[in-house]
């Protein structure tokens, strides 16, 4: 089978000749550029630079000369700048805390603070204020405007939105963009292709994330009728997208709000019903009807009283499977939602096995998920989540090589 015959065969719950492997075809789906660096190396493939393509979380793009090493299914098209505004291209180099030598985007300013802190500037204007910062020896940078609470936050009017929402429209040169990565890769590759649509069929929030989650519990009414407003948005722009890029693309990122806790959901499912579902459906009800499109949903922790809601809402895909939540056990899983959802992700432990454990545990492991979640298809092969920075080359690699070998079918 081609790569994406094997995807859509696991996406349709039918069993491919294997079980699909995804490293890097999602923003979500990834590696730290350190991780990269380091599994590179171990598999002796030419040394040069990783590209750190999203600076927020420091991930580093998968080439494809690890696609095919590790026998990768999965490509993104993505747009060319994924947080703080910064996008890919004019590399230039960079060092990170832990000697990692990388190739940053060349308009990554940074500046140091005097306790050796990292501060990142806006990449049009370098002598602005910090938009992000990273800790000194830290991983990733954080939004300088993320947390915090402000007791007066006053949301503004949803007119004053509903004006503003005519900039959420994709812009031609980006549907350009989307338009020529898509048909280039399908022309030259026979990977499935997952379109990050981040942003452009999302629900949004207002404020600080600590200030809506306040405003989710005090005003349930405007948040609907916010949701609402992106549902509108959301779906003009998929037309869009879908004009672009018809069946160059057949999985949609579409929405990437985490909505559980590593014990339990952020809010209740009352709210959930009346705020986030009408608009998902509204949204993933477009996408069935006029496109071939699965929907992936990316949503971490402990969510098991919402996935219900999710698939009822139009849901294909969860990622990342977040097993190590409360509730969230893999044989639970499979058989509650084996026969609606695809599991993208919960194949190996990224808190726990996959950067402490021992090579041996990680095969284990891995086994053990290949077992429960493949049957029957529905299951594609990833971390739960980006590998982080400090996993060993020789983990990662256990996990991809029994990925390959145990995931044969018919699952022994």
């Amino acid at each position: 089978m081609t790569s994406r015959e094997r995807v859509l065969a696991a996406l349709n719950h039918q069993e491919p000749d294997r079980v699909p492997i995804d490293l890097g075809g999602t923003f979500v789906t990834g590696i730290a550029a350190q991780a990269l660096d380091r599994l590179r190396k171990r598999l002796g493939l030419e040394d040069r630079p990783v590209k750190v393509f999203d600076v927020l979380q420091m991930l580093g793009e998968v080439e494809m000369d690890v696609v095919e090493r590790l026998q990768v299914d999965v490509l993104p098209v993505e747009p060319p700048a994924m947080t703080f505004g910064l996008a890919r291209g004019d590399w230039k180099p960079w060092r990170l805390f832990d000697g990692t030598d990388v190739l940053v985007p060349g308009k990554f300013h940074v500046t140091a603070s005097p306790e050796g802190h990292w501060l990142l500037h806006p990449p049009s204007n370098p002598s602005a204020p910090p938009i992000g910062w990273m800790p000194k020896d830290g991983f990733y940078f954080d939004a300088v405007d993320y947390g915090g609470w402000n007791p007066d936050f006053k949301p503004p009017s949803l007119d004053h939105l509903r004006s503003a929402s005519k900039g959420w429209v994709v812009k031609d040169e980006m549907l350009r963009y989307l338009e020529d990565r898509a048909r280039t890769l399908r022309q030259s590759t026979d990977k499935a292709l997952a379109l990050g649509a981040w942003g452009m069929a999302s629900l949004h929030y207002v404020g600080k994330l600590t200030e809506f989650l306040c405003l989710l519990s005090t005003d349930r009414p405007y948040v609907h009728d916010l949701f609402a407003l992106c549902a509108e948005r959301a779906v003009e722009n998929l037309g869009l997208l879908h004009q672009a890029l018809g069946t160059n693309v057949d999985v949609i990122a579409a929405c990437g709000l985490d909505f559980g806790s590593q014990r339990g959901e952020l809010f209740s499912r009352e709210t959930f019903r009346e705020t986030y579902w009408p608009a998902y459906r509204k949204i993933f009800t477009w996408i069935h009807q006029n496109t071939s499109w699965k929907v992936f949903k990316h949503c971490d922790g402990s969510i098991t009283n919402l996935l219900g809601d999710l698939v009822e809402a139009g849901v294909d895909i969860l990622n990342p499977v977040q097993t190590s939540a409360t509730g969230m056990a893999p044989r639970w899983l499979k058989d509650t939602f084996g026969r609606n959802l695809t599991f993208w992700g919960g194949g190996v432990e990224t808190q726990s096995t996959l950067p402490f454990g021992t090579p041996d545990q990680v095969r284990a492991e891995v086994a053990e998920r290949i077992r429960i979640f493949a049957p029957g298809g529905g299951f594609v092969f990833n971390a739960i989540h980006n590998i982080q920075p400090n996993t060993p080359a020789e983990n990662i690699l256990a996990a991809y090589e029994t990925a390959l070998r145990v995931g044969r079918y018919p699952i022994s």
